[in-house]
């Protein structure tokens, strides 16, 4: 088929795809779909959100069915950017599947479909690439049989992205095993020159440099366009408090532009200003990872279609969420320049307007930079326990059932298991995972140099917030775009102008509300798996715990969030506890109202006089005695060991602590202590007060850590 008339069927479907009997392809666009169908090349294609990188795939797929090839096979990230996929595709008379967590019993329809040709494109999340059945029995076949693989949000490759996600690179595992001549797309819109490098090194399995360069490398089309984005108008308000910036969200929300998202660093946040901002009659919504996937969906729905003003969400609203927003409203800095542009790519699309984009930083979010970073790749030595403990069992071991061996949550556990899964070193299996007995090396100088990538990112974070230059132009150097130049259109290029006055009557609201201390510590139900291994004798419900508790705030709450991370700083020396606190603690009870006849505090190694302050304090407030310590009886157990893991510190807990107490029959006990992590001190302690004939046992804490 001549290019000319290659290129007139390809615009012929862009028009069916995007509905416009006008549209005509990007130069970059037909370069792409050239290289894909003419060339069946591998290409990274790096461009702004909203320049059309799904057109490419979807008009390439078109081309190549015509031509007789098998279907596109899409890598993609979240199911949101999915729904938009298929909607997308249905629109241009592409027949669309998808394989996720949320339809295995239509997966055997659904590859019937593939084999038999009904399919055109096949959508897959990245962790199915290394579901056990679908690696094994479908993977292969799909590998055989696809005409295109597309890789979306292909910076989730590299471990220098902002948003490294280890199932993406069973993708390498997956381009090897493609017969030769099969087209590859990578697509991405957040990827600066090293992280382009790396994911182009990654397509063509050619050595790439270590040092980024502006060469596309061997075999792969590298495309990068301007990242410049024309509905944007960016500014900074600096506040000093939290009430301020939550009083300005309350007064200016609503001058926003259409519809939009407020971004928080916690999930606790998301629930904490979307519950402030209803109360000042603002219709939005809190979203997060943890909001329940069919809620998730009708929410975006409602943004989506202007049935809410904003939803005040997490990261968690992001990669492939496609609206036509108004307005992005960052409450709190995102860690680095590339996740802070990815965000703000939600606004601007689809709309004939300026956009508004507004960063409310504030001074906790190092502390929250600081708490993600420590979920960095683990220790060398806790990875090569895990890998003993599976050369050890000579048989596949749940996740489950490695935790109680090694000393990390499930969430970190899995993820350092992909990593050594994508190395060769470990291999998931139906049942668990299992040792390969291939030699693995820690690369101590690769994870040191992605951490300080990532120092440099928090400190580029911060000199955005004080620069006078254009701020879009910063972002844009920031991805090394070779065509940065000033936007006029930000705060600092005189284009936008963000007034920072609050009304006296929001600003007294929001300091009622942070300063409304009161959060619920919920007690444990069930004892952790695998204790048995550990020689514990505890397993199924629990029975003997603490009742409900109370303390004044999440170290992670903005109100009295920063006065509680202060107070646990590790370099604020121990003392009584500070009397803004003493009286938020009187407040607290003031509302609980806990009937009690004794009290019993844990005993702390780093703060004594804090937590035996807190104690003598609620002693002499509530008139009832201190009955005694649950007090460390082993202090080579170091205070947070087996932290991360559950059954990990329930040994920690046992080994470190034992009960001293003197009670009265059926005492009613309020159980204090400083801070609460995992909560397992509190249940063991609960356990050892009832069998010593506690009634009843009610936890007290200054702070909740999460």
């Amino acid at each position: 088929m001549p290019v000319t008339t290659l290129r007139d069927r390809a615009e012929e479907h862009l028009r069916a795809l995007v509905g416009r009997p006008d549209a005509t392809l990007r130069e970059d666009q037909w370069s792409a779909i050239a290289a894909l169908v003419e060339d069946k090349r591998r290409a990274l294609v790096v461009q702004k959100t909203g320049w059309g990188k799904s057109a490419v795939y979807f008009v390439a797929t078109l081309l190549l069915r015509e031509l007789g090839s098998g279907p596109t096979v899409i890598v993609s990230p979240l199911l949101a950017l999915m729904r938009n996929q298929i909607a997308a595709a249905e629109r241009a008379g592409i027949r669309a599947a998808t394989i996720n967590s949320t339809n295995i019993e239509d997966w055997s329809r659904i590859e019937e479909t593939i084999h038999s040709g009904e399919v055109d494109v096949l959508l897959v999340s990245p962790e199915r690439l290394n579901n056990p059945g679908f690696r094994d029995a479908v993977l292969p076949r799909l590998a055989a049989e696809c005409g295109l693989l597309v890789v979306d949000e292909a910076h989730c490759i590299s471990d220098w992205g902002h948003d490294f996600r280890p199932d993406y690179r069973r993708i390498r595992t997956l381009l090897d095993d493609l017969p030769a001549g099969i087209p590859v797309l990578a697509t991405t819109a957040t990827a600066n020159a090293r992280v382009t490098a790396d994911v182009a090194e990654q397509l063509g399995g050619d050595t790439v440099p270590d040092e980024p360069t502006d060469e596309a490398s061997r075999g792969v089309l590298v495309l990068r366009g301007s990242l410049d984005r024309e509905t944007l108008r960016l500014g900074v308000v600096r506040l000093k408090t939290a009430e301020q910036r939550l009083a300005w969200l309350a007064d200016h929300l609503a001058e926003q532009p259409g519809s939009g998202i407020v971004y928080c660093l916690t999930v606790a946040a998301t629930q904490e200003v979307a519950d402030f901002l209803r109360s000042r009659g603002l219709d939005v919504a809190a979203y997060s990872g943890r909001t329940d996937t069919a809620e998730r969906q009708a929410l975006e729905d409602d943004l989506a279609n202007g049935r809410v003003k904003a939803l005040v969400a997490t990261s968690a609203l992001g990669m492939g969420f496609d609206a036509p927003l108004g307005f992005v409203v960052n409450l709190g800095a995102p860690s680095s320049p590339v996740s802070y542009y990815q965000q703000i790519g939600r606004a601007g699309r689809g709309i004939t307007g300026p956009a508004s984009v507004v960063l409310l930083p504030g001074i906790e979010d190092r502390d929250i930079w600081a708490y993600f970073a420590s979920l960095a790749f683990p220790r060398e030595e806790l990875v090569r326990r895990t890998l003993e403990t599976l050369q050890e069992a000579g048989r596949p071991v749940s996740t489950q059932a490695l935790e109680t061996y090694v000393e990390l949550n499930r969430t970190r556990l899995e993820t350092m298991l992909k990593v050594l899964d994508v190395d060769g070193a470990v291999r998931r299996v139906s049942g668990g995972w299992e040792a390969t007995g291939q030699e693995w090396v820690y690369d101590t100088e690769r994870y040191a140099r992605v951490a300080e990538a990532r120092q440099r990112e928090q400190k580029a974070m911060l000199d955005y917030l004080d620069s006078s230059e254009c701020r879009m132009r910063y972002l844009r150097e920031q991805l090394d775009d070779p065509e940065a130049a000033d936007c006029g259109r930000c705060d600092n290029c005189g284009g936008l102008s963000l007034g920072t006055s609050v009304s006296e009557e929001s600003l007294a609201t929001a300091g009622e509300r942070l300063a409304r201390p009161g959060v619920i510590i919920e007690p444990k139900k069930m004892w952790p798996t695998g204790l048995d291994r550990l020689g514990i004798a505890l397993k199924g419900k629990i029975a003997g715990g603490p009742e409900e508790g109370r303390a004044i705030a999440r170290l992670t709450d903005l109100g009295h969030g920063q006065a509680l991370r202060n107070l646990f700083r590790a370099e604020t020396p121990d003392g009584p506890v500070p009397v803004p606190l003493v009286k938020a603690l009187i407040e607290v009870l003031g509302e609980w109202r806990p009937g009690v006849d004794a009290i019993v505090h844990v005993e702390s190694f780093r703060r004594p006089t804090l937590v035996a302050d807190l104690a003598a304090g609620l002693s002499r407030y509530l008139h009832v005695p201190v009955a005694g310590t649950y007090a460390i009886v082993d202090p080579s157990v170091e205070p947070e060991q087996g932290a991360v893991n559950s059954a990990q510190r329930v040994a920690a807990v046992g080994r470190r602590f034992s009960l001293s107490v003197e009670l009265p029959p059926h005492a009613r006990v309020l159980l204090v202590d400083d801070l609460v992590g995992t909560g397992w001190t509190l249940t063991l302690a609960a356990k050892a007060l009832r069998d010593a004939g506690a009634g009843s046992v009610l936890p007290l804490a200054l702070a909740v850590s999460g």
